[in-house]
């Protein structure tokens, strides 16, 4: 068996067998196969497709690349993953919810890159909050409190890494069958029975359409259930950012407003992926035994306990001194949001990283001030940013992320399926 064959067949649409599949994936984790061999394979891909078969072997050949997780001593375990885009802190809603529903939320998140946030970054607002533990902390965290959040280890998934690189750079990103194994090796690593996916779309996520989401959503669902575990997926609109904040100390406040009892579409979106969990372990719970955890303060207080629990506290989570109102020039509706440039003015400022190992200035950030379809005047205050001095090219920037239509526009739901 060699690459050059393998190479040959997925270029003239053939379907790979297991064999064939390990092989490769076996390959990219050991560097046997150099880098110009795998992008050219993974171009195939990209351009021909894959069965489901060639899908799920790829998925197992890179689960198999390196550790699995065994958490088998904890109960109830459930993970859950979002696709990433703007704003989106449903973790910190989401986790403190299931513990408190009797489930073991026992996560492993990463860092940003881009104009996304990463769950790992978000950590770091809550002073002394330990993200690098071992897998023995990791575990005696989650039986304690019922979750941990921590940082994924580089024995999970290896071979993903190394692909994950290569499609970055040679235009294989946005393939359905590299995206789904990419995600669900790592997560079927991660050792939980059921897993929850909350699937983005629109202009500040990856796919576009809620058709290519559900696509996606679909595949990763089939995935997990060939592996044996309960998966099921939202998919979730991100044509404006999910809440009411974007940065480090902004969106852990808005995190902590809803857990506080703030109802916004990122309570939306956060309640319904813990009813998901619930309903694939034949445990459904209501919208209202979600809002009682939440009023009563049970949540916020499992919060607390988590963060504690990993060394942290939270903070007064104070966003930078310099505040630029971004102001409505006309009067109407507002028609679109430019989510991914909000993310990108973000990052202008300091709230991201443009390599890996950056620093982030969590303070910086935007408050967000209307939403898709409010009624506008001029003046209205659309947003506001967060910096450390004046910047009036950041302001200008951010101003054009939003479009004023005359006449009302429909807005559709932040929940547009679930599977």
């Amino acid at each position: 068996m060699d690459i050059l064959s393998i190479i040959e067949r997925k270029k003239n649409r053939e379907a790979l067998s297991d064999e064939e599949i390990r092989f490769f994936v076996r390959g990219a984790a050991d560097g046997s196969i150099p880098d110009y061999q795998a992008a050219a394979l993974l171009m195939a891909v990209r351009l021909n497709g894959m069965t489901d078969e060639e899908t799920f072997a790829l998925t197992d050949a890179m689960v198999a690349s390196g550790v699995t997780m065994d958490l088998g001593t904890l109960p109830n375990t459930v993970d859950k993953h979002s696709t990433g885009g703007v704003s989106d802190a449903t973790t910190f809603v989401v986790v403190p919810l299931l513990a408190c529903l009797g489930f073991t939320v026992a996560k492993l998140s990463g860092r940003g890159l881009g104009f996304t946030g990463g769950t790992l970054d978000k950590l770091e607002c809550f002073d002394g909050y330990r993200t690098e533990l071992t897998i023995a902390e990791f575990l005696r965290i989650a039986a304690q409190t019922g979750a941990s959040i921590a940082g994924a280890t580089s024995e999970l998934a290896p071979a993903d890494k190394r692909l994950y690189a290569l499609r970055d750079v040679t235009g294989t990103v946005d393939s359905l069958p590299l995206i789904a194994s990419s995600v669900m090796s790592k997560k079927l690593a991660a050792g939980a029975q059921t897993i929850v996916l909350d699937v983005k779309y629109g202009d500040g996520a990856f796919m576009k359409t809620p058709e290519d989401a559900a696509r996606l959503a679909a595949l990763m669902v089939r995935l997990g259930r060939e592996a044996g575990r309960r998966t099921g997926a939202l998919v979730t609109g991100m044509n404006q950012p999910l809440g009411e904040y974007v940065g480090g100390n902004l969106e852990c406040r808005g995190a902590i407003e809803v857990l506080k009892g703030r109802r916004n579409d990122l309570y939306e979106v956060s309640r319904r992926i813990a009813m998901r969990a619930c309903e694939l372990n034949e445990r459904p719970v209501s919208g209202a035994d979600i809002d009682r955890l939440i009023d009563d303060g049970t949540a916020y207080r499992k919060f607390e306990e988590i963060v504690a629990a990993h060394g942290g506290r939270i903070p007064a989570l104070e966003p930078a001194p310099v505040r630029t109102k971004i102001l409505a020039e006309t009067a109407g509706f507002v028609g679109s949001v430019r989510t991914r440039a909000i993310g990108e003015v973000n990052l202008r400022i300091g709230g991201g990283r443009t390599a890996l190992g950056g620093e982030i200035d969590h303070a910086v950030g935007i408050e967000l001030c209307v939403r898709l379809g409010d009624r506008v005047e001029p003046g209205t205050t659309l947003a506001v940013l967060h910096t450390n001095r004046p910047d009036d090219e950041a302001a200008r920037a951010l101003r054009a992320c939003y479009s004023i239509a005359e006449s009302p526009v429909t807005v559709p739901p932040v929940i547009t399926n679930v599977l």
